[in-house]
């Protein structure tokens, strides 16, 4: 690899978050966008073809070295993980409604789940994963949710625009080690309405990352 390769790598295998584009670029001001972009690209072929255990992933808005999804599974048996706490049940429906459809107040949010979700939009509020994005006309003024950068990091995401359809969500999340969410059993969709259940495995006490 060359040596803006290296630097960036090494930038990247320091770092617990993803580094946005911007901030590697400050490690070496001389380096020019274009050859940024080759170096991560490099560094990215070298994973890839090298047969590594990890992958540089573009995640939110910046980067990050992850393990290999084929690979977290038996990381996990062992232990060695350090993980951020799994999603309860409630707490993914919730957020998979609140994904899909914000911006959202929370009682169109409780309509869809058919209970009262304060405390679980509370929950999710303060992980970092929904914020309040804006305020709905009509009586009230009632507050509005979306989600956040950290959604897309935790759900490896650049966008929203690469959540996954439906029919492909319940695949996505027990597929991909570095989210907070390990599997969901069912998912439905109805009139855009998403609505997702029995995340057997998805414990809110449970240790992950």
């Amino acid at each position: 690899m060359n040596p803006l390769a290296k630097l960036l790598e090494a930038a990247l295998f320091a770092s617990p978050r993803p580094i946005a584009t911007e901030e590697l670029a400050a490690l070496d001001p001389e380096a020019s966008p274009a050859a940024l972009q080759s170096a991560l690209d490099e560094l990215r072929e070298h994973y890839d073809v090298d047969g590594h255990g990890v992958e540089l992933v573009e995640v939110g808005s910046g980067w990050q070295v992850l393990t290999r999804p084929e690979y977290t599974e038996a990381i996990e048996r062992a232990q060695m993980a350090v993980r951020p706490q799994k999603l309860s049940a409630a707490a993914l429906e919730t957020l998979a409604i609140i994904a899909y459809r914000q911006p959202i107040g929370r009682a169109e949010v409780a309509e869809i789940r058919g209970v009262d979700v304060g405390a679980v939009i509370k929950s999710l509020h303060e992980r970092g994963l929904i914020d309040v994005v804006g305020r709905a006309e009509g009586l009230g003024r009632p507050l509005l949710y979306g989600t956040t950068m950290l959604f897309l990091e935790q759900f490896a995401l650049r966008h929203l625009g690469e959540l996954p359809r439906v029919d492909e969500l319940s695949i996505a999340l027990r597929r991909n080690g570095e989210q907070p969410v390990l599997a969901a059993d069912v998912i439905a969709a109805a009139d855009g309405v998403v609505a997702v259940a029995g995340a057997a495995d998805a414990t809110p006490d449970a240790p992950t990352a």
